[in-house]
């Protein structure tokens, strides 16, 4: 099959250590150009991973006729821009998570690739492409916990420098958009529906003013979901899925290793089975699962409406905070 050939815009070490290497590890993509504010930057790294072009300005990466899609992996203020220009110049966009700040902010996206239905955007939650997943959504799907009642979620990590971009407010950081993503977004997708509503408290560093450690209950119709997410707590991951019969434990589920097997405990029946998963790369899945629906033709597997409705959520859990009482979502 022809291959992609993607432009990166900018130098993001989640583009740098994962991405490019996956693109050029995966069967239907070629990393073609890089650009970088700082042109030392871009050359070096164009020289690093054997890129051909390096760009000293994403404007002029988006105007070269041979790219085919953009990365984005940019501070998340600047997601929803660079993506409409990437649109706007005929290219293919694969946005780094969140897609955007707020639900409304993604809307201008979501307009923006209904004004061009011929290319293709996605939102990059990797960790849906593991294998590990894709496992414990079977069992769930199958009834192998019984009815879905609860899944919790911890994920953290130790950041106190004031210039990483987590720590700096007008550029989109904190927990909740960093990584608490992951906890909503993975709570929705077992339970395959929306919250109904949600309670939240939110601790804001008093220096940087982002949102430091993140706790909140999510209600489903059938269940609730509940996380703890934080930049400031030692580097810890964990979902447990727990039903009626039986209950799941993703041990790393969403920086997994691509060097070794993912682990999966799953108590059922008065025994806990371990499931070791196919040593896997969920970057390269991804940017190849992305690839294949420019090259076909076909629907991208994350459509632009899961980011907003995972926005949607995002939003209450703000909300929540600010109000100190339950928020409905989409409120």
């Amino acid at each position: 099959m022809e291959k992609i050939r993607w432009g990166i815009l900018g130098s993001a070490r989640i583009g740098t250590e994962w991405v490019i290497p996956a693109i050029a590890q995966g069967k239907h993509g070629e990393v073609a150009a890089i650009a970088s504010r700082d042109p030392e930057t871009a050359a070096t790294l164009a020289a690093r991973f054997q890129i051909r072009k390096a760009y000293r300005t994403y404007e002029e990466l988006l105007q070269d006729p041979e790219i085919d899609a953009i990365y984005n992996p940019l501070p998340n203020h600047l997601h929803v821009p660079w993506s409409v220009n990437a649109l706007e110049a005929g290219k293919h966009v694969l946005c780094e998570k969140p897609l955007a700040r707020s639900s409304a902010e993604a809307s201008i996206l979501t307009a923006a690739g209904r004004r061009h239905p011929e290319l293709k955007v996605m939102e990059a939650f990797m960790y849906k492409f593991h294998p590990q997943w894709r496992r414990a959504l079977e069992l769930v799907r199958e009834g192998g916990v019984g009815e879905l009642r609860s899944v919790h979620t911890f994920f953290s990590y130790f950041a106190d420098s004031p210039t990483n971009i987590r720590n700096i407010a007008a550029l989109g950081g904190g927990g909740l958009l960093d990584i608490g993503c992951y906890a909503i977004s993975v709570a929705r997708l077992l339970f395959a529906a929306e919250p109904r509503r949600v309670s939240a408290s939110l601790s804001f560093d008093p220096t940087f003013g982002t949102d430091r450690m993140d706790s909140a209950i999510l209600e489903f119709t059938n269940g609730t979901a509940t996380f703890t997410c934080s930049t400031q707590l030692a580097p810890y991951q964990r979902v447990t899925i727990h039903g009626t019969d039986g209950w799941i434990e993703v041990e790393i589920p969403f920086n997994a290793p691509i060097d070794r097997p993912c682990k999966l405990l799953y108590g059922h029946q008065d025994e806990v089975e371990e499931i070791l998963l196919e040593t896997s790369n969920q970057y390269t899945l991804e940017v190849d699962a992305f690839a294949e629906a420019i090259l076909q033709n076909g629907p991208v597997p994350i459509p632009l409406s899961d980011a907003e409705a995972n926005l949607n959520v995002i939003d209450a859990v703000f909300k929540s905070s600010e109000s100190n009482s339950w928020i409905t979502v989409g409120q």
